[in-house]
């Protein structure tokens, strides 16, 4: 089961439309998010001269955000840019049950949860651990018509993932979209391993695999059965080197939510066999950055 070249060729991006950018991130050392800029932006977009045309219609919902982000302040947001990539992806596979890791301001909720209603979809998860974002995403969906497909889970995404699956609200993952604690992406995917909700068929897309980058996730994805055999019956653990893999993004979020814990205990399930490619794109600035696109495609005897 490839991926069809033909779906990747045609999101692969070279070339960034320098009109549409968003006001650049501000300098290291300085906040570019939760300073405010988030309950901001919902005063922006209800306060909107065409807050009528706006309300049930995501894509109107999603102007007025990127609006916000080119003329006031930075957001981290997917943008339009990778969100294609993504949303091709629902196109083509037209995903059941589609999940969420990290919802921020629910950018990428209204994007995909959109895109996969037209698919057919049932039902769009957004796991977001700061319940102030969760609830600016909750406004935004309502706002854009969206109450019927997503549903905003709040709590660490590990807890979230168990306890969807424990209440039988989570039985497979067809899509999952990683954007959030990026030391959580590779634990996050061993857990839903060892949950069996990756399964064969099971497509992955990891936004900011480039812009800061993660190596640890992308090795995994990217190895063999029998390299994942062999650091799994190893002495090593499942724990990360979170503050020399990842720098100042290990500690964004422990001023406010306090520090994040890693499910360390999980190996997940080595012998499931990826396909896995980077697909170039921008930032909503403008830099250059890429989603990796890992689809499962067996089990390993």
């Amino acid at each position: 089961m490839d991926m069809p070249a033909s779906t990747i060729d045609s999101i692969e991006q070279t070339r960034f439309d320098k009109e549409k950018a968003y006001v650049p991130q501000e300098e290291e050392g300085k906040a570019f998010f939760d300073d405010g800029r988030e309950i901001e932006l919902l005063h922006f977009v209800y306060g909107h001269p065409s807050i009528e045309k706006i309300r049930g219609s995501p894509t109107n919902v999603l102007r007025a955000i990127d609006e916000y982000g080119r003329t006031k302040k930075y957001l981290m947001n997917v943008g339009d840019d990778k969100g294609r990539i993504v949303t091709d992806l629902i196109s083509e596979i037209k995903p059941r049950i589609m999940v969420e890791l990290g919802g921020y301001i629910g950018y990428s909720a209204l994007l995909f949860g959109d895109a996969v209603r037209k698919a057919g979809g049932k039902r769009y998860f957004s796991l977001e651990r700061n319940p102030e974002f969760a609830a600016v995403i909750m406004s935004l969906v309502d706002l854009a018509g969206l109450g019927d497909i997503v549903k905003v889970i709040v709590g660490s995404s590990a807890e979230a993932i168990k306890r969807l699956h424990a209440q039988g609200s989570l039985e497979h993952i067809d899509l999952m979209f990683l954007d959030h604690w990026k030391p959580a992406y590779l634990t996050d995917l061993k857990l839903c391993e060892h949950l069996k909700l990756v399964t064969p068929g099971t497509v992955l897309a990891a936004d900011n695999v480039i812009k800061p980058g993660n190596p640890p996730y992308l090795e995994y994805v990217r190895s063999s059965v029998e390299k994942k055999r062999q650091v799994n019956n190893s002495e090593h653990t499942n724990g990360i080197d979170v503050k020399s893999s990842f720098g100042r993004n290990a500690e964004m979020y422990k001023g406010r939510e306090g520090e994040e814990k890693l499910s360390t205990e999980i190996r997940g399930n080595p012998n499931l066999v990826y396909e896995s490619k980077l697909v170039h794109s921008f930032e909503p600035t403008g830099d250059p950055d890429g989603v990796e696109i890992t689809r499962c495609v067996g089990v390993a005897e």
